[in-house]
């Protein structure tokens, strides 16, 4: 038998596959990629009576793989946060999933291991930009608040891991990062001893500097609109920006337009952190595009179909009535 692990390259997805091969030590074969690569399950050669982990990723979008593995005679474990439409009822199928606004992947985890590798969690929520619902996970460890504060800048670091549209965007490749991360079982002495994490910070404070010199585009309804160049900052910030943004003005959603290398748009969308709601809903009206109800993205929005969008943007997100 062969184990797989597929999970998405951010923080959540490195943080949530780590806490279960804590508890469960396996040599299994990784699939990840950059965030934006949902699609990873359709990557997976597995055979029957092969185990597959997934961590991060939409059962939704991933569905017809899926359905090709448990064919098969593969079983499948799903950890996610993410819009999973209907859950197919399958003996071979274990899915954990919960698409609350306040929760991640890292923390469907915690759950399921009891708590025993929570800091990780921590970090993870933190990545996540869910920064209320890591600030009350690491109070349950009785954190001081320096610890807390590492924490954060450990989970924001590793969530720039898998920024870009492309492995060439990235500052590192998400598996090679597991691998390194995965010698340690305390966060915060990984993130003391491996130089990756400093230079994963440093590259996200000068993108995010870079993105921050880029004038509003404009606004449709309660959300402001950010295009960005077409470049490999860009691509690797756009996602982080949009955070960023979000946490600057929680009254507000906000979308960040990045030009992909085949002349569409990727799309990033927030919705206000003060209600945090439809950012999948919005996505998923037009192709490759989904996420969860915080956050959610658009991989490839044609250019043509860019004021259909910003239509159903003002529509999601409208000005409240006076």
């Amino acid at each position: 038998m062969t184990w797989h692990d597929v999970f998405n390259g951010d923080a959540d997805g490195l943080c949530a596959l780590h806490q279960l091969r804590l508890a469960e030590p396996r040599d299994g074969r990784l699939v990840t990629g950059p965030k934006r690569d949902v699609r990873l399950l359709a990557r997976v050669d597995a055979q029957a009576g092969d185990s597959v982990t997934v961590l991060d990723i939409s059962l939704d979008v991933n569905r017809t793989a899926l359905g090709r593995l448990l064919d098969l005679g593969v079983g499948v474990a799903w950890f996610d946060h993410h819009y999973a439409g209907t859950i197919p009822d399958h003996a071979r199928l274990s899915a954990t999933i919960d698409t609350a606004p306040d929760v991640c992947t890292a923390m469907l985890v915690d759950r399921h291991l009891g708590g025993r590798f929570r800091a990780w969690a921590v970090a993870a929520a933190f990545g996540d930009n869910l920064r209320a619902s890591a600030t009350r996970l690491a109070a349950t460890l009785s954190l001081e608040a320096a610890r807390t504060d590492a924490l954060r800048d450990l989970g924001e670091a590793l969530a720039y891991a898998g920024c870009g549209e492309t492995e060439s965007d990235l500052l590192i490749a998400p598996a090679d990062l597991y691998r390194t991360l995965h010698r340690y079982e305390e966060p915060l002495r990984f993130a003391t001893a491996e130089p990756v994490v400093a230079m994963l910070a440093d590259g996200a404070r000068r993108d995010l500097a870079a993105a921050r010199s880029v004038a509003r585009m404009g606004s449709r309804g309660r959300a402001d609109l950010y295009a960005l160049p077409d470049a490999a900052w860009s691509r690797r910030v756009a996602s982080h920006f949009a955070n960023d943004l979000a946490n600057r003005h929680p009254a507000r959603a906000h979308v960040v337009l990045t030009p992909d290398t085949r002349g569409a748009w990727w799309v990033s969308v927030r919705a206000p952190l003060s209600a945090p709601h439809g950012a999948d809903r919005l996505c998923r009206q037009f192709p490759d595009g989904g996420g969860r109800a915080a956050a959610g993205g658009i991989s490839g929005l044609p250019d043509a179909r860019l004021t259909e969008f910003l239509d159903a943007l003002e529509a999601a997100y409208p000005v409240a009535a006076q």
